[in-house]
């Protein structure tokens, strides 16, 4: 850093501005062309293109000959150095505030007997300086950039992610993030600190807890959505490092989602034909189109091609998937073309009809709904409406590899059920049991 800018940033931590008769502009900071207040929602090209750029403070000063404001020296003060956004900018604007206070002074940058430097000096280590503290003259407030403190980051964190995740998942991952504040408040900690106060040791205990008071499941799933946000404030230049993607995740042994036996299959059809034929169809969609149970509850008419027997799947992520609708189900649709095409497919009382619950609390009332069915053949919480995806995958698996390979098998298996990669359908398939080995008795003889 140059000896000027280091005189600056001495002069900001011991001196006050005056007010007097303006000859000059108040110092600038120029950010590579963008305005600093919109970083956060700057492309990654556009944030990369400003940081190309030389930054630094720039001011006018009117000149005593013309009357004219003129602009003066760039002042770098080593900022460019740093190849990140908050580092750059914290340094410039402490030399912005530094220089604010020289010129509201009295500096001069056109005083040819008194360069900045020289004025620098005299004003630090003469008894000018002391001259100018004891004046009574009345001194207007300079306001410091303070960082940015957790509940600040935390807001723009969240106004972030809530763009990225549907609603239901932003639900999830707000609460988290709210009783993760919550805890911190708990230890003493004021959200109007700065940001920089939460580090790993810290995080660590929220999740230690979380682990003792509930499960290793939902330790994780707060750790991956502690990740998450603090990845997006690192991306912003909101913090310098996402500490959390450094902690661990830890094994958990997940809720067995158990198959079901074909007897049982066939009893559980059976009555839910007679009792309830809309759980009938909603189970349907999960075991002949391998959905999952949100996913049936995202379902609206318009979501229905009858014409090409398609489904247009809408992801957490909002993405749009299409599948085909097997014929198998496409026959027990009931006629839909004259029902509003905006209704849910899924509601409590009909096949077709307006539903104000918000995405998470459907899903619920399906499950609960089955749960109902559940108890009256008591079956315990290993038999979910998950349960059925995992058996039709399983038996369809086993139909394909009695013509097929087991690449074959599998090849065919993920245009169905949607697995991006090989190995990802492959790890599914072991976590069901879908594969069984042969009797081997005879080699036991």
């Amino acid at each position: 850093m140059s000896n000027i800018s280091l005189l600056l940033l001495k002069v900001h931590e011991n001196v006050h501005v005056f007010n007097m008769k303006l000859n000059f502009s108040e110092p600038k900071i120029y950010t590579g062309g963008v305005n600093i207040d919109d970083w956060p929602r700057l492309t990654k090209e556009q944030r990369k293109k400003a940081m190309e750029k030389q930054w630094y403070l720039y001011y006018r000063y009117r000149n005593p000959e013309t009357g004219k404001l003129v602009k003066q020296t760039h002042i770098k003060g080593g900022a460019n150095r740093y190849k990140d956004k908050r580092s750059r900018y914290h340094i410039l604007k402490q030399l912005q505030q530094a220089l604010s206070i020289v010129l509201h002074e009295g500096y001069n940058p056109y005083d040819k007997n008194n360069s900045l430097i020289e004025y620098l000096e005299e004003r630090l280590y003469s008894k000018k300086t002391d001259s100018l503290k004891n004046k009574k003259t009345p001194e207007p407030e300079l306001i410091v950039s303070n960082p940015i403190s957790i509940q600040e980051a935390f807001d723009e964190g969240l106004r972030l992610k809530q763009k990225m995740m549907g609603d239901d998942s932003f639900k999830k991952f707000k609460s988290r993030i709210n009783r993760f504040c919550k805890w911190l408040e708990g230890q003493n900690f004021n959200l109007r600190d700065s940001i920089d106060k939460i580090d790993k040791k810290i995080v660590m205990q929220h999740l230690n807890e979380v682990l003792l008071n509930t499960s290793a499941a939902n330790r994780n799933n707060t750790r991956a959505d502690l990740r998450a946000l603090f990845q997006t404030l690192e991306d912003n230049d909101i913090i310098k490092d996402n500490f959390i993607a450094n902690i661990s995740k830890l094994r958990s042994t997940p809720t067995m989602h158990k198959s079901y036996s074909p007897s049982l299959l066939e009893k559980l059809d059976d009555y839910l034909k007679s009792n309830d034929p809309i759980l009938r169809l909603f189970i349907q969609f999960i075991s002949y189109n391998f959905l999952r149970p949100v996913e049936v509850c995202r379902l609206r008419i318009e979501d229905i091609d009858f014409k090409a027997k398609k489904l247009y799947l809408k992801t957490k992520n909002q993405k749009v998937k299409i599948k085909i609708i097997p014929e198998i189900l496409f026959n027990n649709l009931p006629d839909l073309s004259q029902i509003d095409k905006s209704h849910f497919l899924f509601t409590p009382q009909a096949i077709g009809d307006i539903w104000g619950a918000e995405e998470g609390s459907r899903r619920d009332y399906f499950t609960k709904r089955f749960k109902k069915v559940k108890d009256l053949f008591k079956l315990n919480e290993e038999y979910t409406l998950y349960s059925y995806r995992h058996t039709y995958v399983s038996k369809l698996y086993r139909e394909f590899l009695k013509s097929k390979t087991p690449f074959e098998a599998k090849s065919a298996l993920m245009l169905i059920t949607g697995h991006k990669s090989m190995k990802a359908l492959e790890a599914y398939l072991r976590e069901i049991d879908a594969v069984f080995p042969e009797d081997y008795s005879k080699h036991l003889e």
